[in-house]
Formats: structure tokens, C-alpha cells, sequence
């Protein structure tokens, strides 16, 4: 009973450590792959940061609300750009962001732009309305599949199809913290209340500089050069900020399930030997006792 007991705990040693070489090679792939990202993810951040203020200061101190993009919408239907991860075994990365967006959609009237493996599979999970389009990888992503979501987004936003705009995705904030949220994108007078705030804080001056700020030929075919490229600037930061994220949290996850196997592998192995050496000594008191009897 002893002997197979023994060999079942062998057979599960030997199971862990072969988990234990995949989850290790895993973190090393997440962690090569998480080195470029990042980088790409920490040189588009200022870009992302630069590009909402200025949609931020449009909002707040444009007076001409002829064009679409400006003006309040008069659809309630809103559109989710979804950024979630191509894989699993993330953590919670996945999980986090979908309960984001549904606290975020809850009782809305909506449609979805999923972007990565895991969005497209929770949209067809839920049976959500999906807009038509090309479905990508988000490691695939390139800047030119960005620039052709966002006049895809903005051709639709004009013909009425939604009146709101809104990016669901993870923010990068370090190697340990990823953030999941929302950020609105369209119309400009969605940010108005978030303009108010920052213009209160504001000196005189600055706003009085802004207040002189005149669109040529007209503010309405400016908004309609500019936002499409900022939509695409927006996205493709959100993108490279999510990719970075994913692959934190999938080093992180990874890491820590190497570390549970080796901790189980220790205690296994402790198990072993105890038993395996109280094996052998019920082995040596059975031959001892055995010759004590024939010497009797």
C-alpha cells in the first residue's frame, strides 16, 4: 500500500515539474515580448495624453457647434471600441476588463468594435451587437489598421448609426499595475463637463490665449480633417498601452504559478522521503525482528 502510495506521489512530482517547465517558459516569452511593448506603450503615452487634452480644450472653448463631431448627439445608441487581450492564462487581465465594460454599458443601447481574440469571443459569447469589420489580433494591430477603424467609426458616427463614442481598455501604469477604464472619444461635447473643470483650474491668462483661438476655413471642416486622425491616434496609444498590459499581466500570472509548483513540489518531495524512509525502517525492523526469531 505503502510502495504505490509512493509512486502516485512520484507520478504527481513529475506532472508538476513538467507544468512547472511550462509556465516558466511561458513568463520568459511574456517577458521578451513584454520589453518591446512596453516601450512602444511608454512612447505613446505623451502622444495619447497630448491628443485628449487638445480634444478637451476643443470642446471646452469652441463656440461653433456646427460640426457633428462637436455638437451633442442626438442618439442615445453608443459605440464600444473593446481592446482585451489575444490569450489567456493573464490573470485576471481578461476578466477585469470585461466588468468594466459592462458596468460601463449597463442599461445602454450599444455596439461593439472588439478588438483581440478574447473580445471577439466575449461578444459572440453574449450574443452582442458586433460592428462589421475586419477582426484582428492586437499584436497585430498596425498604425495603417488604425487610421481604417477610425474613418470606419467616423463615417457611421456621421450617418447617425451612434451618437457616442467611448474606448474600453486597459491602462499600462507599471510592470505590477494595469488599469482597466474608459475613455470618451466622441462627441466633443461629452468632454465639455471635463473641460469646465480643468478650465476652472486654470489662470486667467491661459484662457483668455484660448479664447482667441479662430478655425479656418470653419470649425466645422477642421473637426472634420482632425478628428478622424485623432480617433486613430487615440486608438492605436489605447492598442499598444493594452498589448503592454497583457503581457504584465501574463509575466506576473506566470511567475506565480512557477512559484506555487515549485512550493508543491517542495512539499511533495518532503512527503517522499518521509514516507519512503518509513519504509525502509518498517524494512529493517521486520528483517531484524525476523532474524531475532530464528536466533530464538
Amino acid at each position: 500500500m505503502a510502495a504505490a502510495n509512493m509512486k502516485s506521489v512520484k507520478l504527481r512530482i513529475k506532472s508538476i515539474q513538467n507544468t512547472m517547465q511550462i509556465t516558466r517558459a511561458m513568463e520568459l516569452v511574456a517577458s521578451s515580448k513584454l520589453r518591446r511593448a512596453k516601450e512602444r506603450a511608454e512612447a505613446s503615452a505623451p502622444y495619447f495624453s497630448a491628443l485628449r487634452q487638445t480634444l478637451i480644450n476643443i470642446a471646452g472653448e469652441n463656440t461653433d457647434y456646427t460640426s457633428v463631431y462637436a455638437r451633442e448627439n442626438q442618439s442615445e445608441r453608443h459605440c464600444y471600441i473593446l481592446i482585451a487581450g489575444d490569450r489567456g492564462m493573464a490573470g485576471g487581465y481578461n476578466a477585469n476588463l470585461f466588468r468594466t465594460f459592462e458596468a460601463e454599458s449597463k442599461g445602454k443601447d450599444f455596439v461593439v468594435l472588439p478588438l483581440g481574440k478574447k473580445a471577439e469571443d466575449y461578444v459572440a459569447q453574449k450574443k452582442l451587437s458586433r460592428l462589421e469589420g475586419e477582426k484582428f489580433l492586437v499584436a497585430t494591430v498596425h498604425v495603417s489598421d488604425c487610421y481604417a477603424m477610425a474613418r470606419q467609426i467616423c463615417t457611421l458616427f456621421r450617418s447617425g448609426a451612434f451618437g457616442h463614442v467611448s474606448l474600453v481598455y486597459t491602462d499600462f501604469v507599471s510592470l505590477m499595475k494595469q488599469e482597466p477604464g474608459t475613455t470618451c472619444l466622441l462627441p466633443l461635447a461629452d468632454f465639455k463637463d471635463e473641460a469646465c473643470e480643468i478650465s476652472g483650474k486654470e489662470g486667467e491668462e491661459k484662457k483668455r490665449a484660448q479664447n482667441l483661438i479662430l478655425y479656418e476655413p470653419s470649425a466645422e471642416e477642421v473637426f472634420d480633417a482632425i478628428v478622424p486622425e485623432y480617433l486613430a491616434g487615440l486608438l492605436y496609444s489605447a492598442v499598444a498601452s493594452s498589448l503592454a498590459s497583457e503581457y504584465a499581466a501574463r509575466r506576473t500570472a506566470m511567475e506565480a504559478a512557477t512559484d506555487n509548483a515549485g512550493e508543491m513540489i517542495d512539499k511533495l518531495s518532503l512527503y517522499y522521503n518521509r514516507a519512503r524512509q518509513a519504509s525502509i525502517t518498517q524494512e529493517i525492523t521486520e528483517i531484524v525482528g525476523g532474524a531475532e526469531g530464528s536466533n530464538g
